[in-house]
């Protein structure tokens, strides 16, 4: 027996994060879904695996705690029955106070629940027009990677209003390469052995170190690429052309760990995470980078530990495309110059895994409302889902750009008295006023 649904489907470009969440999300509501991924056929420079929800930067989905910004984000996707974070949960390898997955086995799994979704049919195409007015609403959730034509095609749609910036990839290291005589295990400020490898440097060998960062050879961008990098992921070379002590205040910072050979903190650290659950791979954390392949091999052995490093992976760096989101989108992720399209993911101009798969989320439950003729919403600001929509729809179109969530994006937040809260209870109080808000939400979904 058919609801009459089945053979009207919505039509999903991308098999990414945003794509397979707004997949699932579609058919959780009794609604059949057709999921264009242009991979294994073509793949961007970027992907290698062909399974769906590849994650390609790194394996962490950053922070648990429900009273951070992103923690309180994944909160509430559990909550309306996320399938990424199911993944996540089903698949996760340790990581201190983080959420960090094997990949491998996080996007199969979420590939398994799709291709064994009777309501989704997948096909591995590589899409290159919007289809035509008139159908079941269409979701592109193409990524920040998507293709030339897909690319061009929404160009002519919204207009020249694509803007880009420049993602840089972390390298991943073999455990077995590692000097674990210099390296000690660790998590900032936990006592005993932690989660994290930790390689200390001296204060001569972190000069050194910043010296031949800043002197290694990079990997050109072509004539037509302007470097414009999201601020909350540059490359470790970037960040140290700002000032000598710039990555010993960001991902070299060594606070909170202490080095048991000298039982003092040392003047910088590395921080390797678990890549996968077996533990015989390592990322190299924040050190994001566009140095070229031999450079990065001669700077980053430079490390204490990793003298004899090998690389499963080196870092690189690619193009990533996305709206101007103030102009051209509606709150309910709309486009405005064509309501039966939704935009999902990094290309509707959020930043971050959690954030891509969450828009997926809203994506796929306004796509249901619109082939059922219910009605289209967005989360109250308050939610962190609802305050990251805000961003997209509310910023200032010429100062526009991407974002992860975090609590600058949510409404102030006074107490009853007009008075500021304490700065120890704000994440609390934003997590139980986020939550009643979203639980009041739900209701009318």
């Amino acid at each position: 027996m058919t609801n009459g649904y089945e053979d009207n489907p919505v039509t999903i470009i991308g098999g990414g994060l945003a794509g397979a969440e707004a997949a699932w999300q579609v058919a959780r509501r009794g609604c059949a879904v057709t999921l264009y991924e242009m991979k294994p056929g073509n793949c961007s420079p970027a992907h290698q695996s062909p399974d769906l929800g590849e994650l390609v930067c790194s394996n962490s989905l950053r922070a648990e705690d429900p009273h951070s910004a992103v923690g309180l984000l994944k909160e509430e996707m559990r909550r309306l029955g996320s399938l990424v974070m199911a993944a996540a949960d089903a698949t996760r390898v340790p990581a201190g106070r983080a959420l960090a997955v094997d990949r491998s086995l996080f996007a199969r799994h979420i590939t398994q629940a799709l291709e064994q979704e009777p309501l989704v049919t997948i096909i591995r195409r590589e899409v290159t027009e919007i289809p035509p007015a008139g159908g079941a609403p269409i979701i592109i959730a193409a990524g920040p990677l998507a293709a030339a034509g897909l690319a061009a095609a929404l160009a002519r749609l919204i207009g020249d209003k694509q803007l880009a910036f420049y993602d840089a990839i972390a390298p991943i290291v073999y455990a077995d390469s590692l000097n674990r005589d210099i390296i000690f295990s660790a998590s900032r400020y936990e006592e005993g052995p932690g989660d994290y490898l930790n390689c200390p440097m001296d204060r001569e060998q972190y000069q050194r170190f910043i010296k031949a960062l800043l002197t290694a050879p990079q990997v050109p961008l072509h004539d037509f690429e302007e470097p414009r990098y999201f601020e909350g992921c540059l490359p470790i070379e970037i960040m140290a052309a700002r000032g000598e002590d710039t990555p010993r205040f960001g991902p070299m910072k060594p606070v909170g760990l202490i080095d048991p050979r000298t039982g003092r903190e040392p003047y910088a650290v590395v921080q390797l995470r678990k890549e996968n659950r077996e533990g015989m791979l390592y990322n190299l954390v924040g050190f994001q980078t566009k140095l070229s392949h031999a450079g990065q091999k001669e700077v980053f052995r430079q490390i204490p530990g990793l003298e004899q490093a090998q690389f499963a992976r080196l870092g690189s760096i690619h193009r990533n495309t996305f709206v101007c989101a103030p102009r051209v989108l509606q709150a309910s992720l709309q486009l405005q110059a064509r309501a039966d399209i939704l935009l999902a993911g990094q290309i509707s101009g959020v930043e971050g895994y959690v954030e891509s798969a969450a828009g997926g989320l809203l994506a796929g439950i306004n796509a249901a409302a619109l082939l059922l003729g219910k009605p289209l919403s967005s989360p109250p600001p308050e939610t962190a889902l609802g305050a990251l929509i805000n961003h997209l729809i509310r910023t200032e179109a010429d100062v526009f750009q991407p974002s992860n969530i975090n609590f600058g994006l949510f409404p102030p937040l006074m107490a009853a008295n007009g008075k500021k809260i304490p700065k120890r209870l704000r994440g609390e109080t934003r997590a139980r006023i986020a939550r009643q808000a979203l639980a009041d939400w739900q209701k009318k979904l």
